[in-house]
Parts: C-alpha cells; sequence; structure tokens
C-alpha cells in the first residue's frame, strides 16, 4: 500500500484503521457517544451495551469469556498490567522468580526489570535459538516452584518467529506457575488465535496491530485470577476494579471489529496472499548484487515479516536513502531515542554490526506486486549509494 507516495512496509509497527472499523466506529463519535459509565439514562445504557458487546465479539475471537477481557489503552499497559498488578498482589512469599524470554517486548522486559528493582523478584531471561523459538530445554530446567510468572510472546514483533505456546503454556503449569503471553503481533499472523490463546492465564493484544485504532487495546485475565491483579489506574474502579477510567466506546467498538474481520474465513487467504508476497520480496532481496541474509525462522514466521541483513552495510543509512519512498524500520531505537543494537537481534546470536545492518519490512492487507517491484527498485538504488564497510 502507499501512504502518499511512500510505500508503507511497516505493518507491524502499525496498521491503518480498517475502513469497515472506521465505520462500526463512527456512531460512537456522535449520536452514540454516551459515558458508559452513566447508569441513570437510555444514553448511557446504550454506550455500556456497546462495550458489553465489543468484549463478547472479541472474547470469541481469542477464546475467552467476555467478562474476562479487560480493556486498556494498548498493549504496553496490558504488559505492565499483567505482570506488575499479578506480583504486586502475589501471596506466594516462595516463589520470587520471573522468566522471560530473550527476545520479549521492551515493555514486558522494563516491567520485569521494575519488579526487580522496586520489589526484589529476580528477573531471568529465557534463551532462544538461532530462529528465535525457545530452547524449550532450558526453560525447563529453569522453571521450579519457586517460579512466579513466566512471560513468552506468540510472535515476534521484530524477526516474526512464532513460538510452541501449547508446550511452554504446559510446562509452566507443571510448576504451578502463571503464563502470559504478549499476543499483539498474532491475529494479523495466526489463523488459530482462539485455540491457542485460551493455554495463557494473561493475554495482551492490540488494535492498532491488527487494523483497529491506536489508542486500545486489552489483557484477557482468566477469571480465577481476576481477585490476584493490582491495578495500575485507581479511580472509579470501572471493569471489575481493574482498570479505572472512562472505558472508551468508539475505540472498544474499533478493536472488537478489526478482531472480527481477521477471525472470519477469508482472512486465512488473505494471510496466505500476504506471503506469497513476502516471499516475493525476500527472493527478490537475494537476488540483488548486494549479499543479504533473512534474520530468524525461514518458514514459521509472521506472513508479513521478513527482517533482512544487508551485510556489511548500515540500516538506518539505506533508510535514509529510501527516503521519502519506503516505509520501513530498523526496531532498534531504545526509549531515549538514541540507536543501539536491537535485543532480539543480539539474542539470536547476531553481532552489533550485524544487527545494525538490518532491516524489519513488514506486509499488510493492502500491499500490492507492485509495491514490491517498485520496493525493491529503490532498495538497490539505495544500497547502489551508499559505501561499502563490510563486516569482519
Amino acid at each position: 500500500m502507499r501512504v502518499g507516495t511512500t510505500i508503507y512496509l511497516d505493518h507491524q509497527a502499525t496498521t491503518p484503521t480498517d475502513s469497515r472499523v472506521l465505520e462500526a466506529m463512527s456512531p460512537y463519535f456522535t449520536s452514540a457517544f454516551g459515558n458508559p459509565h452513566s447508569a441513570d439514562h437510555v444514553v448511557g445504557w446504550r454506550s455500556a451495551r456497546a462495550v458489553e458487546e465489543a468484549a463478547s465479539v472479541l472474547a470469541l475471537v481469542v477464546g475467552a469469556d467476555a467478562d474476562e477481557i479487560v480493556f486498556t489503552s494498548g498493549a504496553t499497559e496490558a504488559n505492565n498490567l499483567a505482570l506488575l498488578g499479578f506480583a504486586r498482589r502475589s501471596k506466594e512469599k516462595l516463589r520470587r522468580r520471573i522468566l522471560c524470554s530473550a527476545i520479549e517486548h521492551k515493555s514486558v522486559l522494563a516491567a520485569g526489570k521494575a519488579l526487580h528493582n522496586l520489589l526484589g523478584y529476580q528477573l531471568e531471561l529465557i534463551p532462544v535459538d538461532r530462529n528465535g523459538h525457545i530452547i524449550l530445554s532450558d526453560l525447563i530446567s529453569s522453571l521450579s516452584d519457586d517460579v512466579l510468572l513466566v512471560s513468552v510472546m506468540l510472535v515476534n514483533n521484530e524477526i516474526g518467529t512464532i513460538q510452541d505456546i501449547p508446550r511452554i503454556a504446559a510446562a509452566t503449569a507443571q510448576v504451578g506457575a502463571v503464563f502470559h503471553c504478549d499476543a499483539s503481533q498474532a491475529p494479523c499472523a495466526i489463523d488459530d488465535l482462539h485455540v491457542i490463546a485460551p493455554r495463557a492465564d494473561l493475554l495482551s493484544l492490540s488494535a492498532h496491530k491488527m487494523y483497529g485504532p491506536q489508542g486500545i487495546g486489552a489483557l484477557v485475565i482468566r477469571r480465577e485470577l481476576q481477585d490476584q491483579i493490582e491495578p495500575l489506574i485507581y479511580g472509579g474502579g470501572q471493569q471489575n476494579n481493574l482498570r479505572s477510567g472512562t472505558t472508551p466506546v468508539a475505540l472498544c467498538v474499533g478493536m472488537a471489529r478489526a478482531a472480527e474481520l481477521l477471525g472470519q474465513p477469508e482472512a486465512h487467504q488473505e494471510r496466505a496472499r500476504i506471503k506469497i508476497l513476502r516471499d516475493k520480496l525476500i527472493n527478490q532481496l537475494i537476488e540483488l548484487s548486494w549479499p543479504v541474509e533473512l534474520n530468524g525462522c525461514p518458514t514459521n514466521r509472521h506472513p508479513g515479516n521478513a527482517s533482512i541483513r544487508f551485510v556489511g552495510l548500515s540500516a538506518h543509512e539505506i533508510l535514509g536513502a529510501l527516503q521519502p519512498y519506503v516505509a520501513a524500520s530498523t526496531g532498534s531505537a531504545c526509549t531515549s531515542g538514541i540507536p543501539e543494537p536491537s535485543h532480539v537481534l543480539r539474542a539470536i546470536g547476531l553481532t552489533d554490526a550485524e544487527a545494525d545492518a538490518s532491516i524489519r519490512f513488514s506486509l499488510g492487507r493492502n500491499t500490492e506486486a507492485a509495491d514490491i517491484d517498485e520496493a525493491v527498485a529503490h532498495i538497490a538504488r539505495a544500497i547502489s549509494t551508499l559505501p561499502a564497510s563490510r563486516c569482519s
């Protein structure tokens, strides 16, 4: 797809809001704008009903119950609520270890570090192999009855690797630990989220990663755990005292509609089409005169993800030379805005130089074959203008 004249290949950063989602949301900005917590009149009742219906739709897509859905501002808040909320209220005095995969989103790793710094929990990183898959034997050897929580994302946001969640969840359950899964990237990547998601005790979602609006996400909290979560936000006690504040009706409706569209049978064909285009991109890049390598698993990955290493070059320089023609990303900037090597790419064994040579291209619903051909032509031109500094 194009944003103006720019070929957009950064769908794992954010997706455009689908027109059908916008249509579903529109009434809740105008004629049906009521506060869903206004319990004394019909306008509020209608809004409350819309939120309840949105939770029901989202729950059906992910294999949960409506009362297990807690709407948040996004996946970052959901991840923080999962880790901080559960650990802060835990009465398990002997369970002081938290295990996270080495390639988790920074919001998970930062929450784990906060628990270590503030409450003395021991944060341990689970290693991954060259493809980005959890080394299950290492996880199993680390599991014991002093582990409080394990957090492993379903689909990686940088290299697209899809984890074996059923086996990871089963191993975690064996020692009585709680399993959290960041599934933000999963709806666009897999067909059977409704089967995999119930394996998790806590599941994080983000609307803008699946053609919904920005500013809304959800944490799916297994019913039996809900009284064991300390809220991050205090106030009027909305959403079963788990997340206070006025629930944004239009955003909830939009998230549910986006999830519903990705749960329909035609979404399977959509994912298959995107995968074909992704492979076309990879193959055309491999055929360039400049050596390139694919980061991560060649098969079991997000259908729209192509993490490409341009050997000996700087990804930032390539992306700069591509402007304003192609939008992609390195995924390697820290929160302060200072570029640093990607912790994901380092975890799969790349050097700093190799990580700095890597670009994530991510395709989406509106990507066309012509976009790939033109993007590759721009990339070839950009590479030809850059000085070579091959990795040693």
